[in-house]
């Protein structure tokens, strides 16, 4: 009996220590980072930028893979079922991590408890854009309208469930309005039709109307976070012009497995937290609309609670709107 529990001992003790000795010398291989959208989304571009410089801090190279489908579900749930031992990690964000759990009847996966979270990245306000002759110049003219010919109007966006589709969800919901909503293919060809004068408006990541605002094609009525972007200074939040406490962004996260190493976990925030120190980094987001978390916000506990407090953000209008997939 001794025996045996001394060789049990010894066997746990090998065990922890290779455990330890894998964990510190990781990454000794390159990184999968998992893209759940298609080359060119939003999600892709931002891993694009950072991946490079977690690289060089780590000393690996970061490989990126788009496996798009189910509205960002097929690479999350991939990398749910993966090894936990840090060579595969997804880049999440609102929907993957926060509507989807709502959204689909039947979620192939738990945000909360499938994955372990490493920290947040960046964050990309949407805007309302109306097209360029709709009767109003500021928010408070918009709401005025629409409260009073909601029934007559159209919302468009790149799709039902998508950031587009219920940021505008959340707004209508909050003005109390029921307005008709029309999914398109892509913000693309939603922002094309808005210029053609079809769709009365929408509410898309703010880098993706950019250029048809400032070509005067459609007309920017509000900021939909609590900061004014750079590239559009003069134009004011919903906030600033009294709609108090409301905001409707995407956000992007790093998550890892469930049951990846703490040292792991740590030593990947570390090197994400010198990447989105990094000035070039921060002003390359800043070009594409979107805005580095502050380091208060990029710790692992942090983004738990985060997805936690998403969750239930997102679940109020999805369900007051009745919408569901299957």
């Amino acid at each position: 009996m001794y025996l045996r529990t001394l060789l049990a001992l010894t066997a746990l003790a090998g065990f922890l220590g290779s455990s330890g000795s894998f964990a510190q010398n990781w990454p000794a291989r390159p990184v999968t980072l998992v893209v759940t959208f298609a080359a060119g989304s939003g999600d892709d571009v931002l891993t694009r930028i950072i991946a490079p410089h977690l690289a060089e801090i780590l000393g690996q190279q970061f490989v990126i893979e788009n496996v798009g489908g189910a509205g960002g579900m097929n690479g999350t749930s991939r990398v749910a079922r993966s090894n936990p031992d840090g060579y595969e990690a997804v880049v999440g964000g609102t929907g993957t991590f926060a509507a989807n759990q709502t959204l689909y009847k039947r979620p192939s996966y738990n945000a909360l408890t499938d994955f372990t979270p490493v920290g947040l990245v960046a964050e990309q306000p949407l805007i309302l854009v109306t097209r360029k002759d709709f009767p109003a110049d500021n928010l408070q003219q918009f709401i005025a309208y629409l409260k009073a010919n909601h029934a007559k109007l159209q919302f468009a966006s790149g799709g039902t469930g998508s950031a587009t589709h219920l940021g505008c969800v959340l707004l209508n919901s909050t003005l109390g309005v029921d307005v008709s909503h029309v999914p398109y293919r892509s913000t693309a060809l939603a922002v094309q039709d808005m210029i053609a004068g079809r769709i009365d408006y929408a509410c898309p990541i703010a880098s993706t109307a950019l250029s048809q605002v400032q070509a005067k094609q459609l007309k920017a009525i509000a900021i939909l976070t609590k900061t004014r972007l750079p590239m559009l200074s003069d134009l004011a939040t919903a906030q600033e012009q009294g709609l108090s406490n409301f905001e409707a962004y995407i956000w992007n996260a790093i998550f890892l497995p469930k049951g990846a190493a703490p040292a792991i976990v740590a030593k990947l925030n570390d090197a994400l937290g010198k990447t989105l120190d990094k000035p070039e980094v921060q002003n390359r987001l800043q070009q594409i609309g979107g805005e580095v978390v502050a380091r208060d916000r990029r710790s692992p506990d942090y983004l738990r609670q985060f997805v936690t407090s998403e969750i239930a953000k997102w679940a109020v209008p999805i369900k007051a709107a009745a919408i569901t997939i299957d």
